[in-house]
């Protein structure tokens, strides 16, 4: 099917449309149906408004996060290195996916607004 026409609320074509769905009509489209040789008129409305919540900022569970841990701790930067950790030597931090933070539980130890 092929979109002929569309057509907006308060143009020609369209006021018994809006006597019937009133504010909830976004428009009418007139397609053309090649197989069935016959024009098909549809009318998208509006059926349920509800507002949205916006998420905190969420982080992709594969991006590089910076993890800053105490030199000397040893348990620690295994744990990293066996979960795929990168030691940034000029910057003198880990690099870990974020999954990986979360399940070792390291959240804490994260660095903010750090250009990698």
């Amino acid at each position: 099917m092929k979109t002929q026409k569309i057509v907006k609320p308060g143009q020609p074509g369209t006021k018994k449309w809006m006597e019937k769905y009133g504010e909830n009509l976004i428009c009418i489209r007139y397609k053309i149906d090649t197989s069935r040789n016959c024009r098909i008129k549809t009318a998208e409305i509006i059926l349920d408004k509800k507002p949205i919540t916006v998420r905190s900022r969420r982080i992709p569970y594969n991006k590089l996060v910076s993890i800053k841990i105490q030199f000397n701790n040893i348990y620690l930067r295994k744990l990293i290195i066996a979960a795929g950790g990168k030691w940034n030597i000029s910057k003198k931090i880990w690099l870990l996916p974020y999954g990986k933070v979360m399940e070792l539980g390291l959240e804490k130890n994260m660095l903010d607004n750090l250009e990698l």
